[in-house]
């Protein structure tokens, strides 16, 4: 076991007892600090903000940059309070709001459901605050960490609430599509580039983008209802909204389905472009013959 992850991951557990202003603020300085930095990571956010917001100025998108770095350090020092404060102190600063059907349906209902969770920064706090409000079986997917205490520490606090079952990449669809079939919720971020074999290119702000048609698959073959679940920072901790679930979703044009989750998409990052998740190199696979936009 790596003594850094060890020591990372306590300083965590101590970080859960600090008040969440402190927090915050910490990751506010971090921010700007990872912005300098981290070279090669801002090279990847300043060439996804040109890419899809050609129309903002430069200083706009250095704007939203900077913001995004702030957000990255933020949502990761939160993990302590999430995966490691006392259960009142994570209620409390987690509150849920949208779709009052769909608010009772995770809590009461039976039906297989998928949570369109996009990439925004507080999606780990979006699966936390859902999970602990249902007593319904939970899956979501996961991508194994290098260091095996590591990977431990984040698949425990992702189970930390509720009935979870988190499942590798590589354990394959059957047992995603079984729990759903059962009347079990998939917590699912498919907004992703996992190279040529897994995705379909369709648009993205107008640029074609490999991305997972995961979200079509899975509905059908769960026969699942699709609800979005968008996250927000808040002063307080985060605000999780669920919308109404998409009506005639999915169809048997898994292309379709696909390109119409990504325009959904553009309109929910549009509301708050610095919290999505721009440091992941999202047309790092071109179309045959396109150069690298890195």
């Amino acid at each position: 076991m790596s003594l850094t992850s060890r020591l990372g991951i306590g300083f965590m557990r101590a970080l859960a007892h600090v008040p969440l202003p402190l927090v915050r603020g910490f990751g506010a300085a971090m921010g700007p600090l990872l912005y300098v930095l981290a070279k090669s990571r801002r090279r990847v956010v300043d060439a996804n903000l040109a890419l899809c917001f050609p129309e903002k100025s430069a200083e706009e998108r250095k704007r939203i940059a900077r913001e995004t770095f702030v957000y990255v350090a933020q949502s990761f020092l939160d993990r302590s309070w999430l995966w490691h404060a006392p259960e009142r102190v994570v209620a409390s600063r987690l509150k849920v709001v949208g779709s009052a059907t769909e608010i009772d349906a995770l809590a009461n209902g039976n039906e297989p459901t998928i949570l369109f969770a996009p990439h925004f920064y507080g999606l780990d706090a979006a699966a936390t605050a859902l999970t602990m409000r249902t007593p319904r079986p939970c899956t979501t997917i996961y991508t194994t960490q290098r260091d095996p205490m590591i990977d431990a520490w984040v698949s425990e606090g992702r189970r930390r609430f509720g009935d979870v079952k988190t499942l590798n990449r590589v354990d394959g669809i059957k047992p995603i599509v079984a729990a759903l079939r059962k009347g079990g919720v998939l917590y699912l971020l498919p907004d992703m580039d996992f190279g040529r074999d897994q995705t379909v290119f369709v648009p993205f702000y107008g640029v074609q983008a490999a991305t997972m048609p995961s979200l079509s698959r899975f509905a059908r073959l769960g026969r699942a209802r699709v609800v979005p679940v968008i996250s927000r920072f808040t002063k307080g901790g985060y605000e999780i909204e669920m919308l109404p679930a998409w009506k005639d979703f999915p169809t048997d044009d898994l292309m379709a389905d696909t390109a119409l989750m990504n325009e959904r998409l553009q309109g929910y990052i549009d509301t708050m472009p610095s919290q999505y998740y721009w440091v992941h190199r999202r047309f790092k696979t071109r179309p045959e013959g396109e150069p690298s936009v890195y």
